[in-house]
C-alpha cells in the first residue's frame, strides 16, 4: 500500500514515525504535501519520503490512499481531486462535512470513481453502536459533553470550570472547528448534526480531554466516557485521533471487519 499525506504537523510526523520507521502498517508513506516547505523538507530528509508543495504533482504520484491530516480548509480544497484521481481518502478534519451538500457531493464522487472516504473514530468510541441503533431509525437522542483544558481550547484567562457551549453539533463545529470534530462524527454515525446535542466545558483542573457520550433509542440506553491523552506538543489534538488513522490504514482491505 502506497500512502500520501496532506499536512506536515504532529499527526503527519506521528504517522511517518510509526509507518515508515516502525512498520506499524503493511505499507509505506511515499509522498507528503504541505505549504510549509521548511518543515516538509525536514520530514522528507528524516523519513525518506518525497515532499511536494505542488498539489498536482503530489496527487498524480502512484498512491493507493491519501490521508488528510491538515485542516478543514485543506480537506475542502483537495478532497474532490483526490477522489477523482482514483485514490481512497482517510479524513482527519471531519468538520468539513458540516455542510450536508458537500458531504453528499463527495459521497457521489467517491461512488462514481469506486473510491472510499474513511472517517476514523478519532478521539471517541461507540460509533458502531450508534450506527446499529439507528439502522432502522430507532435512535432518538444523542448527546456528547466534552471537557477540555482552557489551553487545548485556545483560552488563557479561565480560572474555574466554565460552560462555553450548549447546542447542536452543527453550531458547535462552527464555534470550535479545531476542537469538536468528534461531535460531527457522532452526528454522521447517528441522527444528524442538528439533532445531536453538544456541551463544551473548559476546566482548568483537568489534564486529559474527556468526552461523555449518551444515547437513547429503541435499543435501550448507552453511556460512555473517554479520557484522552493529548498529542505530545499539541494539546488541541487527541493522541487517539492519530492512533485511529493508523487503525484505519491497518483495516483497509481486510477480509475480516469487526463492527
Amino acid at each position: 500500500m502506497k500512502i500520501g499525506i496532506i499536512g506536515t504537523g504532529n499527526i503527519a510526523t506521528h504517522l511517518l514515525q510509526n509507518i515508515n520507521q516502525a512498520n506499524a502498517v503493511d505499507g509505506e508513506i511515499i509522498a507528503l504535501f504541505g505549504r510549509n516547505e521548511k518543515v516538509g523538507k525536514q520530514l522528507s530528509e528524516r523519513y525518506g519520503v518525497e515532499f511536494y508543495s505542488d498539489f498536482q504533482a503530489f496527487v498524480h504520484t502512484p498512491l493507493d490512499v491519501v490521508v488528510e491530516a491538515a485542516t478543514v480548509e485543506a480537506a475542502e480544497m483537495y478532497m474532490k481531486e483526490v477522489l477523482e484521481s482514483k485514490k481512497d481518502m482517510i479524513l482527519s478534519s471531519i468538520g468539513v462535512f458540516k455542510d450536508d451538500e458537500f458531504l453528499m457531493e463527495m459521497k457521489e464522487i467517491a461512488q462514481t470513481n469506486a473510491q472510499t472516504i474513511s472517517l476514523p473514530s478519532g478521539a471517541i468510541g461507540g460509533l458502531d453502536l450508534l450506527q446499529s441503533a439507528n439502522s432502522l431509525g430507532g435512535l432518538r437522542e444523542v448527546r456528547i459533553t466534552t471537557r477540555k483544558s482552557p489551553q487545548s481550547l485556545g483560552l488563557e484567562a479561565v480560572k474555574a470550570e466554565e460552560l462555553l457551549f450548549d447546542g447542536s453539533a452543527r453550531k458547535a463545529i462552527d464555534r470550535f472547528p479545531k476542537n469538536i470534530n468528534v461531535a460531527l462524527l457522532l452526528s454522521i454515525a447517528g441522527i444528524g448534526a442538528d439533532q445531536t446535542r453538544v456541551q463544551i466545558i473548559a476546566d482548568p483542573d483537568i489534564e486529559q480531554n474527556t468526552h461523555t457520550i449518551e444515547a437513547i433509542g429503541d435499543f435501550g440506553k448507552m453511556a460512555m466516557k473517554i479520557e484522552n491523552q493529548p498529542m505530545p506538543g499539541n494539546p488541541k489534538t487527541s493522541y487517539l485521533a492519530a492512533l485511529s488513522i493508523i487503525a484505519a490504514l491497518k483495516n483497509r482491505g481486510n477480509a475480516l471487519v469487526v463492527g
